[in-house]
């Protein structure tokens, strides 16, 4: 047996680095299902939320490095979730999926505090790219 705290001339084993934590909010199951095999793959935490109105209502909404949130969804549409975590103080970055864009969502989604959207249903070919970027941006500037 190895005892890691004596090595000499090597660093001291100390535990694996945080994976980043994404939540996925989205009321279609095969595709929380679906995004979340997708950001595991890449190395990513992932929790899935059924509704806004789930993650609304979770004590840790302000856990998550990165949101990816369906636009349409019944009770709480995304654009609607992000207006309701901006005024809860939720700064965490948040990335907008949708199947059904429309030439003013990107006006909304930036009114929303949206980071990006991103249109379904390849979301495959952005998506990880996207989550990276916005993880890594929330950690320059301290955010969770």
């Amino acid at each position: 047996m190895i005892d890691a705290r004596h090595t000499s001339g090597r660093s001291e084993i100390g535990p694996p680095p945080r994976k980043s934590l994404i939540y996925v909010v989205d009321d279609d199951y095969d595709v929380l299902r679906s995004l979340r095999f997708l950001l595991e793959t890449e190395g990513f935490d992932v929790r899935t939320f059924r509704s806004g109105s789930a993650l609304l209502g979770s004590s840790t909404r302000q856990a998550a490095d990165c949101l990816v949130v369906d636009y349409k969804m019944a009770g709480i549409d995304g654009l609607e979730l992000a207006h309701r975590l901006r005024g809860l103080d939720v700064s965490t970055p948040i990335i907008l999926i949708t199947g059904y864009p429309d030439e003013t969502i990107a006006t909304k989604a930036n009114s929303a505090g949206v980071l990006q959207v991103l249109l379904k249903p390849n979301l495959e070919e952005n998506l990880v790219e996207c989550v990276q970027n916005a993880v890594n941006s929330g950690a320059a500037t301290g955010q969770p």
